[in-house]
C-alpha cells in the first residue's frame, strides 16, 4: 500500500536531518535511487545509527514520529522508502525488491557513512519486520534487531482468513516473507515487541518467532497495544524495554569482540 505524497518531515518535529537519495547498486537491472532521511544524533553521532525499516502503507513520512523515538534515546536514525513508496524510484514493489533496498541502506550506512557494522540497529514494523529479519540474518555482524508487529509468514496471514485457507497457498502466493523459517538461523541479538490488541496482526505470530529464534531473544507484548500504537501505548514501559535491549546487545557484542567471535 505504497502512498507517494510525504506529508510530513522530520523538520516538522524539529529534527536535523539530510535528505538523500541512494543508488540501488545490488539490482543488476535498476539504475533506481532511494529516497532517505539521516537524522544525526545531538551527541556523538558516528557512535550507533538505527536503520529503520517501515510497513506496508504510506512511506516514511508516515513514521517519523516513531522514529524519533529512537532518536531521542540517542541515536542517529537512517529512514528510507523503499522503491516504489514516497519518493523513492521504481513503481512495483516486490519481497525482492524490499530485500534489495535494505542491503543498499546497510550498505550505505557501513560503506558512506562508515558505521561498524556492530554499531547498527535493525528496526522493522509489520511488513518492515519481515524485511529486518532477512537483512539480520544477512548480517550477523550488526549489533541487534528490533522487530515490532510483524507476522511469521504471509501464507499463515492468509490462512487467519476462511476464505483462503481451502487455496494451495505455499504454491501460489508470490511474496511470501517466510520470516519463521528464517529466524532459527539468526545470530543477533533480537527483541520481538508485539501489542496484545494488534487488530491485523496477532501477537501469537510474535510468539511463536520468538519460540523458534536461535540467537539471544527477548520478548515484550505491550497490554492494549494495536498495530500501530504499541508505543504510544505502552509509553515508558516501551521506552525502558527498547533500552534495556540496547544495552543487553552491547554487551553481547562487546562479549563476542572479546571472545574473538
Amino acid at each position: 500500500m505504497p502512498q507517494r505524497i510525504i506529508t510530513s518531515t522530520p523538520a516538522d518535529y524539529h529534527l536535523p536531518f539530510e535528505e538523500i537519495y541512494v543508488a540501488v547498486n545490488k539490482d543488476p537491472v535498476s539504475n533506481e535511487n532511494l529516497h532517505a532521511w539521516f537524522m544525526p544524533a545531538a551527541d556523538r553521532p558516528g557512535r550507533r545509527v538505527l536503520l529503520y525499516l517501515h510497513g506496508s502503507a504510506l512511506n516514511i513520512g508516515a513514521n517519523i514520529d516513531h522514529a524519533q523515538r529512537f532518536h531521542n534515546l540517542g541515536f542517529s536514525v537512517f529512514l528510507l522508502s523503499y522503491r516504489g513508496y514516497g519518493k523513492s524510484a521504481g513503481i512495483s514493489p516486490s519481497e525482492e525488491s524490499v530485500y534489495v533496498d535494505a542491503e543498499t541502506a546497510w550498505d550505505y550506512l557501513v560503506t558512506d557513512r562508515k558505521f561498524e557494522p556492530s554499531s547498527v540497529f535493525i528496526y522493522g514494523h509489520s511488513l518492515g519486520g519481515a524485511v529486518a529479519i532477512q537483512l539480520a540474518l544477512t548480517h550477523p555482524d550488526a549489533g541487534g534487531v528490533i522487530v515490532e508487529g510483524t507476522f511469521t509468514s504471509i501464507a499463515e496471514m492468509a490462512r487467519l482468513h476462511s476464505q483462503y485457507r481451502i487455496l494451495p497457498l505455499d504454491i501460489i502466493i508470490k511474496h511470501r516473507f517466510d520470516s519463521v523459517n528464517k529466524v532459527g538461523r539468526l545470530e543477533v541479538p533480537v527483541l520481538f515487541i508485539h501489542g496484545t490488541s494488534d487488530e491485523r496482526v496477532p501477537y501469537s505470530m510474535t510468539r511463536e518467532l520468538f519460540e523458534r529464534t536461535a540467537s539471544e531473544k527477548r520478548i515484550k507484548l505491550i497490554l492494549g497495544g494495536g498495530h500501530n500504537n504499541t508505543a504510544a501505548v505502552g509509553g515508558e514501559e516501551y521506552l525502558q524495554t527498547v533500552r534495556d535491549f540496547f544495552r543487553f546487545a552491547g554487551s553481547h557484542s562487546a562479549l563476542n569482540v572479546k571472545r574473538g567471535d
